[in-house]
């Protein structure tokens, strides 16, 4: 199957389709989920809750930490409110795809 339904390259970097699940006791491994309709999204669990942008906080923290970027890289441009988000992350397509399939396992 295609990833190109989470992940989408840019000229300045790549877009990738994420759910978060915040408030959860420990952050767990991000993956690759159903989000029905045939979708797929990264899925990110944080432990901070969805008050006043703290998940949203602690989302682009965990991302910028586990593809060792910094949190200036990393933005949600679309779903702040929502648990399903579109975050650009900025930097070489070719490289942060390579960065987020070795980190998805695929």
């Amino acid at each position: 199957m295609s990833n190109a339904d989470i992940l989408t390259p840019f000229a300045g970097g790549i877009r990738l389709t994420i759910r978060a699940k915040p408030g959860l006791s420990r952050s767990r491994t991000i993956k690759i989920v159903d989000i029905g309709d045939g979708k797929r999204a990264v899925e990110v669990s944080v432990a901070a809750d969805a008050r006043e942008g703290k998940a949203n906080k602690a989302l682009i923290e965990r991302l910028a930490k586990e593809l060792g970027l910094t949190k200036k890289q990393i933005s949600i441009k679309s779903g702040e409110t929502g648990r399903l988000k579109i975050v650009e992350v900025v930097g070489d397509p070719a490289a942060l795809s390579q960065k987020i399939a070795a980190l998805l396992g695929f």
